[in-house]
């Protein structure tokens, strides 16, 4: 991390963030709730239900002084991945219209050519001009993994409203339960699978590829035929049958968990329609805007950031839970999950040296309100402190419902408050004589009804769940995971991590048949022999 930025980091850990108390706040600026939010573009980011101070805010924005030159290196197509020499360029695939040179080459006219490729498909295969051999496509399978499954996965949940295409449905386990439990009912006449492996070599998604076309040739004559892959290696797609005008590839200046917004959102247009899927992009290409022009102190991802930073690498705390209330939106938590954790979940900074603070923290979530009859016990009375992140829409889809949305909102916006308010011990004792206890009984059964409250959230409001929306959204979250990065100083676009596991496994493969396979230790040889055992006992 960029040494100059050491006294700030001293002067932000002398703040002692835990001897404040957030009412405190509200009680001595009335208006806080005004002077701690950041509306744009018909979003509202509220960080005033956090311990943050104007003066504190000011020495975060000071981190952040690292943060343009790196955005605008991005934008321009600068290799900021270093370690993979890489430029990092999502955000050109949701601004088809843009013009962009890099190293002397138009990326944005083959970006446009690509959308309108998958425009043209998708169009054919909503309309029924391409057909399964069955007839008419009914349902679209994606098989991938990581970023290849969790973008479109949550995204077509979340757009589900705007579903007028064939059901879709997702395989990314290499557990054979995910794809059979997938293709059990499915017709193979009437299905068209899309298999998502930017090298077609990724060994969980091209073993559930498998099994889908041995599937597919059970009752079809061309199986390939009913097949479309996301893929850059036309040589091994190819070798499957695939159709080239069904192939559609992606520059390695695209990280797979960034990759929706290009072909791997092919599932995602089919099911909701190219136009719809256009104003996805256009969701966060406005949300790019924002972050390239508003002012620090007014940036939604700058400040989502800085309020994360603050919360784990100054406060300490380890997790952070998304929890949005909206039920479409439960695969958010998983999404963002891996954005941030395999972005910067990283143990050196960019020169190879060990961090001297945390890096990521850890994220998880569930959509309100079930997740107030899970976990919100431990949020509110647990020894750990657990900063949340809501996330809501004005407005649902049903309005012949809407008193089930308001009941929501209301949960929303009281969780948010109970956990910053929480309760003393004299307001439980209280509740505890109007119950008619006495003495001893009355102590102990109060101290049970104390919640310690102080504890931070932060509320990002929408109007509705729409595809524009969503692009904002999920934009938002990039630009705070980048901004997260620059300030730690690590490379957010690399994963070695997810590396060493999948090389081991090649290893230990042979071990489950009976192999011999050196190298391992002796609690792996163990379990291996023990699994054989298993899988060969008839008890």
């Amino acid at each position: 991390m960029p040494n100059d930025l050491e006294p700030v980091w001293t002067r932000l850990k002398a703040a002692k963030p835990a001897e404040r108390r957030i009412t405190g706040l509200f009680d001595a600026d009335p208006t806080r709730a005004g002077e701690f939010s950041i509306a744009a573009d018909g979003m509202l980011f509220d960080y005033s239900k956090t311990n943050l101070d104007a003066e504190t805010r000011e020495t975060l924005l000071e981190l952040a002084r690292v943060v343009p030159e790196k955005r605008d290196a991005m934008f321009s197509g600068s290799r900021i991945n270093e370690t993979e020499d890489r430029a990092v360029l999502h955000t050109a695939l949701r601004n088809p219209e843009g013009e962009l040179t890099v190293e002397g080459e138009d990326i944005s006219a083959g970006v446009a050519e690509t959308l309108d490729r998958m425009c043209g498909f998708a169009k054919a295969v909503r309309d029924g001009s391409f057909a399964g051999q069955g007839g008419r496509i009914t349902d679209v399978v994606n098989i991938g993994i990581g970023g290849s499954d969790l973008g479109p996965a949550m995204a077509a949940l979340a757009l589900s409203p705007f579903h007028d295409g064939p059901r879709t449905h997702f395989v990314s386990n290499v557990d054979g339960a995910d794809i059979a439990d997938t293709l059990d009912g499915l017709d193979p006449a009437t299905t068209l699978v899309i298999v998502a492996s930017k090298t077609f070599t990724t060994i969980e998604t091209m073993t559930n590829a498998e099994t889908a076309m041995a599937w597919m040739r059970q009752s079809v004559d061309d199986p390939s035929a009913q097949f479309a892959a996301l893929s850059s290696a036309e040589d091994k797609t190819a070798d499957w049958g695939i159709d080239p005008s069904r192939v559609f590839g992606f520059e390695d200046w695209v990280g797979g968990r960034y990759s929706m917004w290009g072909p791997i959102g092919l599932s995602l247009m089919i099911a909701i329609g190219p136009e719809n899927f256009r104003e996805f992009l256009r969701g966060g290409a406005a949300m790019d805007a924002h972050f390239q022009n508003a002012p620090l102190a007014r940036n939604m991802p700058v400040m989502l950031a800085l309020v994360g930073i603050w919360h784990h690498q100054i406060s300490g705390y380890p997790t952070r839970a998304v929890l949005p209330y909206d039920n479409r939106l439960a695969r958010l938590p998983a999404y963002l999950q891996q954005l941030e954790m395999e972005s910067n979940g990283k143990r050196v900074s960019m020169d190879g040296a060990d961090l001297d603070r945390a890096s990521g923290p850890v994220v998880w979530g569930e959509p309100g309100t079930n997740g107030q009859h899970a976990f919100y016990q431990l949020i509110h009375q647990g020894t750990q402190i657990v900063p949340c992140e809501f996330i809501a829409a004005a407005r649902g889809h049903e309005p012949h419902l809407d008193h089930h949305h308001k009941l929501l909102l209301a949960n929303c916006l009281a969780q948010s408050e109970a956990l910053m308010r929480g309760r003393d011990l004299d307001t439980a004792r209280e509740l505890m004589r109007e119950k008619g206890m006495r003495g001893e009984e009355l102590e102990r059964q109060a101290r049970h009804r104390v919640f310690p409250g102080n504890r931070p959230s932060t509320t990002l409001l929408i109007r509705q769940l729409t595809p524009y929306t969503l692009g904002q959204i999920v934009a938002l979250y990039e630009h705070r995971v980048f901004v997260e990065g620059v300030i730690l100083g690590i490379n957010s676009f690399d994963q070695w991590g997810v590396e060493l596991g999948k090389e081991l496994a090649l290893k230990v493969a042979p071990l489950l048949d009976g192999e011999q396979a050196p190298g391992h230790d002796p609690s792996t040889l163990a379990l291996a022999e023990a699994v054989l055992e298993m899988r060969n006992s008839s008890v």
